[in-house]
């Protein structure tokens, strides 16, 4: 299980996610993560979806469902394409979404980027850094990610920003 602590500038509390992939065939896999707000001591979401991989393709397509306090109930699907820049992948190019339904099968919600990742590996000795620049295609705007190790810091130029700690 992949267990991290999460803080962010709008949530003003921490809290705690946990994420666990079940393999259902060597391409496919069962993915549930949920989360956990520490300031009022209750769960934030829970999300089960199955994912299948095309490594040939360099792509990933997934269709779920997701609960929360708020919404309730949801559909979700998502899709990512990665389009390696250099031989080795380290520097890849890659477009992604992800569309929500409610239980009447209205729309949601729906996400699309454009980013662009940069992997150094032993930057250091037994540091490995990546660094991430997109566009935020609904909302309009940029954002940065610099992950190390088990630190991930994620801006955007709105001001939100959020760190993520990686037990």
């Amino acid at each position: 299980m992949e267990t991290s602590l999460r803080y962010g500038g709008d949530s003003k509390a921490l809290r705690i996610h946990a994420k666990q992939k079940l393999p259902l065939d060597s391409k496919t896999r069962l993915q549930v993560h949920g989360e956990l707000d520490t300031r009022v001591g209750a769960p934030t979401y829970f999300t089960a979806l199955v994912r299948r991989f095309y490594p040939d393709f360099y792509t990933s397509i997934g269709a779920g469902l997701h609960y929360d306090k708020r919404d309730k109930l949801r559909y979700t699907l998502r899709g990512k394409k990665a389009f390696p820049v250099t031989t080795d992948g380290l520097l890849s190019f890659s477009v992604k979404g992800k569309y929500d339904l409610d239980k009447d099968f209205r729309e949601r919600g729906s996400k699309g980027a454009a980013e662009l990742s940069w992997c150094i590996l032993n930057f250091q000795k037994d540091q490995d850094v990546r660094f991430k620049v997109g566009y935020d295609l609904i909302e309009k705007v940029p954002y940065a990610q610099i992950r190390e190790n088990n630190w991930t810091l994620n801006a955007d130029f709105n001001g939100r920003w959020n760190v993520r700690f990686d037990l």
